[in-house]
């Protein structure tokens, strides 16, 4: 293919030429900040709406009674390809447990810097603790800000993920950090679609299952009971 050729792909994909124009003008954020305004539909701000499991920056869930599902087990840094993920387990407080086992994370740590986004921790987590969200604009002035703490990943008090000032959120972006994890619990197994076989999350309580795979494809988001 020429270049001239390369080039006649984009411009039928634009919509003055009866295509469908798959990038919007975007300044992450920018001009509704200037404007002190905060909704997404500034215009130049909006956001085109992103796939259910679209792999984002991560939360650290907790139950729906408040305890935390991170037992401190270290298994996503061991499967991590990237090696950005650093955990230290500790003993839990019988008097006053953090997680409902005998451990709990007591250092976790994101390296966004390596981070590639694939996803192998969330499938790796035995307690479902670690998910992640659609957000994923998101920039660092220093290599401090790269590293996400605990603090910072763990979701807050309604289950909501926390807001750090240099992230470019937007309403529904930490609505469904399960997506991904609750398509890959059946493991493939059609005997489980439409089946629970996960956990509540505080804010959500237990999640619906996946429709299936017919359903999914006609477009069909109603589940079976």
């Amino acid at each position: 293919m020429g270049y001239l050729d390369g080039f006649a792909v984009t411009i039928r994909q634009h919509r003055l030429f009866g295509g469908k124009r798959v990038t919007t003008e975007y300044s992450g954020g920018r001009r509704a900040k200037k404007r002190g305004e905060t909704s997404p539909h500034v215009p130049g701000d909006e956001k085109i709406d992103k796939p259910e499991r679209l792999h984002g920056r991560h939360v650290l869930n907790r139950y729906e009674d408040g305890m935390e599902k991170c037992i401190g087990c270290e298994l996503c840094a061991g499967v991590c390809p990237a090696k950005c993920i650093y955990v230290r387990g500790a003993d839990n407080d019988p008097t006053n447990p953090t997680s409902p086992g005998e451990r709990f994370g007591y250092v976790y740590e994101i390296n966004y810097l390596r981070c590639i986004h694939c996803d192998l921790c969330v499938e790796a987590c035995p307690t479902e603790a670690i998910t992640e969200t659609k957000l994923f604009e998101f920039s660092f002035t220093n290599r401090q800000d790269a590293v996400y703490t605990k603090a910072e990943l763990l979701v807050d008090d309604k289950g909501n993920a926390r807001r750090l000032p240099w992230e470019d959120w937007r309403d529904g972006e930490d609505a469904d950090t399960s997506g991904w994890m609750r398509a890959t619990s059946p493991s493939g197994d059609a005997t489980f679609e439409g089946t629970v076989g996960w956990s509540g999350e505080l804010g959500y309580g237990v999640r619906e299952p996946e429709p299936g795979q017919q359903r999914a494809d006609d477009g069909v988001r109603v589940v079976e009971r």
